[in-house]
């Protein structure tokens, strides 16, 4: 048989196989049912949160996953978490949908800036959104007098005055804000703006939300463009965004959600994990820990176990600070307190150096943690409850000092001097006495007969100087 007829039958077998397999792969994707993922984001947004919805972002694939929704109910969160998550947003292949729910659910702060970075920004019946000024000036007055503009309202199109909500045009005075936070301000409005542009939302409401840190109900977001949807629930979601135009990816995209099958995905063990030791109160109790049990292995060379123990909680501590927004003030000041508290129990200061390192330890308990970040600020009665037991140590090592310091002395010379004896043997001034059960020699002023009782009145080198008892 000629070798061309067979290399050319060869080549038609392998296009026809090829074929084959793509025409089934096809048919395979045509069939298999499209999802809808749903995430939850329920409480502040931190690194845990941003940890868990950035990977599942990673994971979505258009052709299994028609879209993302975010369920949301947060009063905000730390910057940099925020922007970890819209930077994923805006990077998925897969449409990304932010719904505030449930009914008296809220989207403040970061929440808000994740809603306008989304394709669509949905809300449920009762919530809202808004209140994104910045923490750094959270507190300070937008205007020199501390009130909100009061020019004239604006009206809508049938004449009737706006909200005083969505018309509030309180601007921070430049100088009422130092630098730092006029930097802040301008660069979380230049942020916002960006996003609403990206997805053609309210621009002018977004820059008032951090100017102003306006909020809004479902129903005005809705009026003012500042969303695309009110939805009740999932499904009542899916048949409402079914055929709308959303930016995904830099690319317009027509959302087909008929169909889809809801999936949820809950944060799994390490999320929880990471929420459970990021959470400032396990981090600062962790870090007291560590530094408490490495403290107790120098004193105790040898436990082993503190030192174990103390090691292991102190890294996973110092892990959690790195990811959280701490005052290395504050820090410095809890660790200068427990020195001084330490110092107290070996120096023995009477309670000077103890009482000063309390203070500084509960003064940068206070200081380490900014008290204004929503689900990142130290506990109070946490402070309360450390403080508490460590000045209880401090008192009990106290107390056994002064105790100690009135016991007689049991050791040395003192120990011999007011000690009670016999003679055993003497002749002359000196001889042999037995004092503490020992034999010592010892000499008197006058003689004195064997079986007398003496009292130690001093101790010179080996030798004891007695009197009759």
């Amino acid at each position: 048989m000629d070798v061309s007829l067979l290399v050319a039958v060869k080549r038609r077998c392998v296009a026809y196989a090829l074929g084959v397999s793509i025409f089934a792969s096809l048919a395979a994707a045509a069939d298999t049912p499209k999802q809808a993922v749903l995430l939850e984001i329920d409480g502040p947004i931190g690194p845990a949160i941003a940890n868990y919805v950035v990977r599942e972002l990673g994971r979505a694939k258009p052709p299994e996953q028609g879209i993302v929704i975010l369920r949301m109910n947060t009063p905000g969160g730390l910057d940099t978490s925020m922007r970890e998550i819209i930077r994923a947003i805006l990077a998925s292949p897969a449409p990304v949908i932010a719904y505030v729910a449930p009914s008296g659910a809220r989207a403040a702060s970061a929440g808000t800036y994740i809603s306008y970075a989304s394709a669509l920004a949905v809300m449920a019946p009762g919530t809202n959104l808004g209140a994104a000024t910045p923490i750094q000036i959270r507190g300070l007055p937008l205007v020199p007098s501390g009130k909100p503009d009061q020019s004239t309202p604006e009206k809508d199109g049938q004449g009737k005055e706006k909200s005083s909500e969505s018309n509030s045009r309180a601007v921070p005075d430049a100088n009422s804000l130092d630098t730092e936070s006029r930097k802040a301000i301008n660069d979380a409005v230049a942020y916002i703006r960006s996003l609403a542009e990206l997805n053609g939302r309210n621009a002018d409401w977004a820059e008032q939300a951090v100017r102003a840190a306006v909020s809004l109900p479902a129903s005005e977001a809705l009026k003012l463009h500042v969303i695309d949807v009110i939805a009740d629930d999932i499904p009542d979601l899916l048949r409402k965004i079914d055929g709308r135009i959303a930016i995904v990816a830099g690319k317009s995209t027509k959302l087909s959600t008929t169909g889809l099958t809801i999936v949820s995905i809950a944060p799994d063990w390490r999320t929880e994990l990471l929420a459970i030791i990021t959470n400032p109160n396990i981090a600062f109790i962790l870090m007291l820990i560590g530094v408490y049990g490495l403290i107790f292995e120098f004193l105790n060379p040898g436990a082993i176990a503190p030192g174990l123990i103390g090691g292991i909680s102190l890294l996973v501590a110092l892990f959690a600070l790195n990811l959280l927004p701490i005052n290395y003030a504050g820090a410095g000041l809890v660790l200068l307190g427990i020195g001084l508290m330490v110092a107290e129990a070996h120096i023995g200061a009477f309670g000077a150096i103890g009482v000063g390192g309390i203070v500084a330890f509960v003064i940068g308990a206070v200081m380490m943690f900014p008290l204004e970040i929503p689900g990142f600020t130290l506990s109070l009665s946490i402070i309360a409850a450390v403080t508490g037991v460590t000045a209880i140590l401090i008192m009990l090592v106290l107390s056994l000092l002064l105790r100690s310091r009135r016991r007689p002395v049991i050791t040395g010379k003192e120990a011999l001097i007011g000690a009670e004896g016999e003679t055993v043997a003497w002749q002359g001034d000196e001889g042999r006495v037995r004092v503490m059960g020992e034999i010592w020699h010892a000499r008197a002023t006058h003689a004195l007969q064997p079986g007398t009782r003496i009292r130690v009145i001093n101790r010179d080198g080996l030798i004891l100087k007695v009197e009759s008892a």
